[in-house]
């Protein structure tokens, strides 16, 4: 089979073409080892030519790990063919990239994309001329209407030559890598040796890791970079750069003419004028994405979101499958234990996910809309100097927005994260936002404890947003978030109208990710409680239970309910919170409900439990609400949220790690409101925990203001500032 590698910027219109290329026939998943997404398709009608979609890199010199994983793939599992596509409104700069893949000894066809956005600017450019001067077939196309694309799959199913590395450098610099090349000798491909001269020459640190070379060598080659270094006054890197932005340039000055002049604005520049602007960005995207959230996920009008969920929970899982199953099961004569389990622990674990479903594919249908129409871009770019004062990139707010209505979607929102250390923090800190599910625990104690005070809403939104940004400055200071975040180096695509065919393509891309992987972990999780809290020790042997309060779940809450002592959870009262915390891990809104078997023998109670108001004011104080308030609005998240946890991370010590995270977070946080609390107040008195909270908070203000790691082996972060058209 013919391998063909799909490389270009992000934002040049890869996915839409690729999408194009390979139809409904698409395998994805992660590249091994990595939360990089990897998508590979057969070629439409011709299943002998494999697309290997890339992500989306500006160069080959590794400052993300995108770009990291492309190389990789370029340098070490060798393609057949390299499919380049560049963004034809602004070929300057996407002709950088090309530059390099042309020295890698691998054929190139470069496909020059959004020709009808050319022909519109009144710009022209010679198809031959360019293909003569770069030595590789150039293709005008337009993925978005499909323009182009059968002579593209023609050009694809040829065999084609390697092509010669550019005449890019001047005499001078050829020179130097010509003798960095004899220095090399066999330790490399001799296809791919003028490629890891340049890599050598520019002292890229993973490629002179891979080599290894010898004292000799490597003085040879310090002698060759500082001789040209002085003789050309700048550093090798630069020296690089400088000269392949001055052969692109001098090639389109033969073949690419522009119409318009540099002071015409295009309609996509007018716009962001607006969207853009430094005082109405942040409420028009406030805006947007409250009428986004309104339709997903409920507000003050109708939600589309909502009413699906309504029904999926209310008939087609509240009383269609549930009365059929159970007209099955008694023609059947099923035994009350079997029923039970499949009425009870897999019909209601399945429905606790897929209640989700409608509101999580309209959302997803709506991002898509930003994304394709080239808003979502913008969005990065007004939040990120906000989020990096905090240690996280601006793309981070996408998925803390979306995670007040669900932390599911908000964790599967992080992939528009580049950098991994940064897209690992946002999914360890996601979960802390209040999601919607967690909304009735709020209202259960802000009736009972607090006298319906709107307060408490509000701080279970500011508590979560605290520890957002106290986890961002923490953890950026240990070695594995270090450094600052990724460069923003992003081309902020024009303004077009999304297709149909990828807004529901990546909709039911994501849709079927959360269904397959979160719905298959909470299903066996509800099995699992199903179990524990149907079955009890009774009568000297285990048998299932009425009583909730004699099942295995509640004797597991009374040994370990010791655990949260220092939480205040004291009494009687211990255990029944201890049960409440843990079965909220099947969805949150089941602490309420929980409550209500343990409190009132109720077995449904309302969303915000006014039938144990009086119940729950009983046992629990102002001081010991917060405590239990807090843990749980900080502590791990439902099962389906750890599914896509799972999911995005890839890797289980990460995994572990996120979860444990948020537990540690939610307990010392929950313990120091408590102890610090109660001594302030005369609530608890002076005792061993009283210290431990206090060296907790040390601890804590010890981790915000210290120094953080600045390890010698940080990849360098550059900010590159590129002028317009460049």
């Amino acid at each position: 089979m013919k391998i063909v590698a799909l490389a270009g910027n992000p934002n040049s219109g890869k996915t839409t073409l690729f999408n194009a290329l390979t139809g409904s026939r698409q395998h994805t998943g992660n590249w091994p080892g990595v939360t990089v997404e990897k998508k590979e398709g057969p070629l439409k009608g011709y299943d002998q030519i494999m697309i290997q979609d890339l992500p989306g890199i500006y160069s080959l010199s590794p400052y993300t790990l995108e770009e990291v994983v492309s190389r990789q793939f370029l340098v070490q599992e060798k393609p057949d063919m390299v499919l380049n596509i560049v963004d034809g409104t602004n070929i300057e700069r996407s002709l950088y990239l090309t530059t390099q893949l042309m020295e890698l000894g691998i054929p190139v066809v470069l496909a020059v994309n959004m020709a009808d956005m050319v022909r519109a600017s009144g710009n022209t450019l010679d198809l031959k001329k360019l293909s003569a001067k770069l030595g590789c077939p150039v293709i005008s196309i337009s993925a978005l209407k499909k323009e182009g694309l059968t002579e593209l799959t023609e050009t694809l199913k040829q065999t084609l030559s390697a092509p010669s590395p550019l005449p890019v450098f001047t005499p001078a610099v050829r020179k130097a890598l010509e003798q960095i090349e004899s220095v090399l000798g066999d330790k490399v491909p001799a296809s791919a040796r003028f490629w890891y001269a340049v890599k050598v020459f520019e002292k890229d640190e993973r490629v002179l890791e891979e080599l290894n070379l010898n004292d000799v060598q490597k003085k040879a080659v310090q002698t060759v970079t500082d001789r040209l270094e002085k003789e050309m006054d700048d550093d090798s890197e630069s020296i690089i750069t400088t000269q392949r932005y001055e052969f692109i340039e001098k090639t389109l000055s033969d073949c690419f003419h522009k119409k318009a002049k540099a002071s015409d604005m295009t309609l996509s520049d007018k716009i962001d004028l607006i969207v853009t602007n430094r005082w109405l960005a942040l409420p028009i995207f406030i805006l947007i994405m409250w009428g986004i959230y309104t339709i997903a996920m409920g507000g003050t009008v109708v939600s589309i979101g909502t009413m699906g969920t309504d029904w999926v929970n209310d008939v087609l899982f509240g009383e269609w499958i549930p009365q059929g199953v159970e007209t099955l099961l008694t023609s059947m004569g099923v035994s009350d234990v079997l029923a039970s389990l499949i009425q009870d622990g897999i019909i209601a674990g399945v429905g606790a996910v897929l209640g989700f479903v409608p509101q999580i594919l309209v959302l997803f249908f709506l991002l898509s809309v930003l994304e394709d129409c080239g808003y979502m871009s913008r969005v990065a770019f007004i939040m990120d100097r906000l989020f990096r004062r905090f240690g996280l990139s601006g793309k981070s707010f996408i998925p803390l927005l979306v995670a007040t209505g669900c932390g599911v979607p908000g964790i599967m929102a992080s992939r528009t994260i580049e950098q991994d250390r940064d897209r690992k923090m946002t999914i360890m800190t996601t979960g802390f936002i209040p999601c919607g599910a967690k909304m009735p625990i709020i209202g259960l104690f802000a009736g009972a404890v607090f006298g319906q005070s709107a307060f408490v809403a509000v701080s279970a939104f500011v508590i979560g947003i605290a520890a957002v940004v106290v986890s961002g400055i923490m953890l950026k200071k240990f070695k594995a978030f270090a450094g600052e975040p990724a460069p923003f180096v992003m081309e902020l695509p024009a303004y077009h109208w999304p297709t149909l065919s990828n807004l529901l393509r990546s909709t039911w891309e994501r849709g079927w990710s959360f269904i397959k992987r979160a719905g298959t972990l909470i299903l066996a999780s509800s099995i699992v409680l199903w179990f524990l809290q149907s079955f009890g020790f009774v009568d000297g042997g285990l048998h299932m239970v009425e009583d909730n309060n004699l099942s295995l779940l509640a004797a597991i809450g009374r040994s370990i309910a010791w655990i949260f002592y220092p939480l205040g959870w004291a009494g009687d009262m211990a255990w029944k919170a201890t049960v409440a915390t843990f079965t909220g891990l099947i969805a949150k809104e089941e602490v309420v409900n929980t409550f209500g078997v343990l409190y009132a023998g109720l077995g449904e109670v309302s969303e915000d439990g006014t039938e144990i108001w009086t119940a729950i004011a009983a046992d629990f104080s102002v001081l010991v609400a917060w405590s239990f308030m807090i843990f749980n609005l900080l502590f791990a998240p439902c099962f389906a949220a750890m599914g896509a946890i799972k999911r995005e991370m890839n890797n289980a010590k990460w995994t572990l790690a996120a979860i444990g995270y948020m537990c540690v977070i939610a307990y010392c946080s929950a313990m120091m409101v408590y102890q610090i609390g109660g001594l302030i107040t005369g609530e608890v008195p002076f005792s061993i925990f009283t210290v431990i909270a206090l060296v907790l908070l040390s601890v804590l203000l010890y981790l915000l203001f210290r120094r953080g790691y600045s390890g010698r082996d940080e990849v360098p972060v550059k900010t590159i500032a590129l002028e317009a058209g460049k």
